[in-house]
């Protein structure tokens, strides 16, 4: 349960920023797998639960395809030129890894939980009534990809398709589009 006047839903973040402070956060000894992470969350727009199911086994070649969890249908993700750079960056920091490991690991060498990427997250993402979590990639994704694409309802079916959503009115409403247009009304007054 939330608290009263609370955000409940998760922000989208920046996308050019946080590629930005991702791709210095990934020299960082300390931060270097939250930012990888977050680099590959915000260019493919997988769930979260669906990121931490990955290898590095996946990273081989041009594309890798996933059966989600949430819906058990396939998508096949390609694998764009600045995730290549990042995981090459990514695989520099770790070291030697083995193809069938998670690709995310904890110190305690276990696989990051998802309460543990959200923390992570906040504190590295997060600003000031911004509701920052593992959602916020998706969703950075999302308005990426519109807005990529000339805000068009063109990129809302094909993201519908992508988001598994039941009409491209839902994710109008899940990328929070619906509720800016409702916000403008007030400022046209």
């Amino acid at each position: 349960m939330s608290l009263k006047n609370s955000i409940t839903t998760a922000s989208y973040m920046d996308f050019d920023s946080t590629l930005n402070k991702s791709m210095k956060l990934l020299k960082d000894k300390k931060n270097f797998k939250i930012a990888f992470l977050t680099i590959l969350g915000i260019n493919v727009g997988l769930r979260i639960s669906d990121l931490l199911e990955l290898k590095h086994e996946d990273m081989i070649g041009e594309s890798f395809q996933v059966i989600e969890k949430k819906t058990s249908k396939p998508r096949t993700i390609k694998i764009n030129d600045t995730i290549k750079a990042a995981y090459i960056s990514y695989i520099e920091m770790l070291g030697k890894v083995n193809n069938n490991e998670y690709l995310f690991i904890s110190q305690k060498k276990e696989r990051f939980s998802i309460r543990q990427v959200n923390r992570l997250l906040q504190q590295l993402y997060g600003a000031k009534n911004k509701n920052i979590s593992s959602h916020s990639l998706r969703k950075t994704f999302g308005r990426r990809v519109w807005n990529n694409d000339n805000q068009s309802e063109r990129a809302l079916i094909m993201l519908s398709k992508l988001f598994n959503h039941t009409s491209s009115a839902t994710t109008r409403l899940y990328l929070g589009i619906e509720q800016e247009e409702l916000n403008d009304i007030y400022m046209t007054l």
